[in-house]
């Protein structure tokens, strides 16, 4: 198994790990265990737990974020629609357990500025995917209205389990455009 194939391994095991019980909770050891890589090989390919939690996030970061891009490029007509159903179809997947940015944040954020400074990395390109769907003459508030709604939906939906939470946001989100549109007519 050459470095990279290894990486990987840990890697997958470990966001599944993660994501399912959390970063304190799960040791290296079950990293190891559940990839199938030794110890040692581990260790050369992620010298720490820090290191190995930074590239999690890295990674989960871009796969999320393209995935929900992919989705809403084949939706074009009505993007931020779009945005809510992708949410529900995520919510509705079994082992939804929120956004890993939000739980890695609350377990680690305030003794980890690396973990703080990609969770925060991830909501800035999340704000501006979202401010790209908006039309050209939106006020600059709208996107960060959407990304409360997103981020709201998503936390109440891994609280109560419920995944109808994403069409709610979803009609708040068709308010607020309607309104940011009225405040940009002219006339």
């Amino acid at each position: 198994m050459d470095h990279d194939e290894a990486a990987t391994r840990v890697l997958d095991a470990a966001e599944a790990l993660f994501y399912e019980r959390g970063v304190q909770a799960v040791g290296m050891d079950a990293v190891r265990a559940a990839s199938g890589v030794s110890l040692k090989r581990l260790y050369r390919c992620f010298p720490s737990k820090d290191h190995l939690v930074a590239e999690y996030l890295r990674r989960r970061d871009l796969r999320w974020r393209e995935s929900l891009a992919s989705f809403v490029a084949q939706r074009s007509a009505e993007p931020v629609a779009a945005v809510f159903d992708w949410l529900h179809r995520w919510f509705a997947e079994p082992g939804f357990r929120g956004c890993a940015f939000i739980n890695s944040f609350g377990e680690l954020g305030a003794d980890s500025p690396v973990v703080a400074d990609l969770v925060r990395h991830h909501k800035d390109e999340l704000r501006r995917y979202l401010a790209g769907l908006l039309p050209a003459d939106s006020p600059d508030a709208a996107a960060e209205q959407l990304l409360l709604l997103v981020e709201g939906a998503i936390v109440t939906a891994s609280i109560t389990g419920d995944p109808t939470v994403a069409h709610r946001a979803g009609a708040a989100a068709e308010v607020l455009m309607t309104s940011a549109c009225r405040l940009t007519a002219p006339g």
